[in-house]
């Protein structure tokens, strides 16, 4: 089976890459091979890496708010390219204010994107119920381990 190629990066003038390296990190040790094009990407890098390296998706962050004037005709570069199958994800802090979450992912979908995610996840999400059962597990074996 072919190994899966993900381009990663932080696109527009947005400079948060700490969440970005350690998406990396946890893809890779998920068996993907990442190409990581760091900050300050412009969006053509995105699209250029993943003709170069064959990507099969994209992966954009944004945290400083303006993702939603960096990523504007995203998707129109990728088809462009003769990319119009690769998965676009973006991700992020993506708007200005309190926008609520559903216009937000809304927009990102109407802008060709397949996925968008929010910068925290939401009570009671998945990653949340997952943290609440790791730290109940943790202290059944303390104190199992003091009885």
């Amino acid at each position: 089976m072919k190994q899966r190629t993900l381009v990663t990066g932080v696109i527009g003038a947005d400079t948060h890459i700490v969440g970005n390296r350690i998406l990396s990190l946890a893809l890779e040790k998920a068996g993907y091979k990442v190409v990581a094009l760091g900050a300050l990407t412009p969006a053509q890098d995105f699209v250029k890496a993943a003709i170069e390296t064959d990507a099969d998706g994209i992966m954009v962050s944004s945290l400083y708010g303006q993702g939603e004037i960096d990523c504007r005709g995203f998707r129109d570069l990728c088809i462009e390219a003769g990319l119009e199958d690769v998965l676009i994800y973006v991700g992020g802090n993506l708007v200005v204010g309190k926008t609520p979450w559903a216009e937000v992912e809304r927009k990102f979908l109407d802008m060709g994107f397949d996925r968008a995610f929010r910068r925290y996840p939401r009570r009671g999400s998945g990653a949340r119920r997952a943290g609440s059962r790791l730290r109940g597990a943790r202290r059944e074996s303390r104190a199992a381990g003091r009885a």
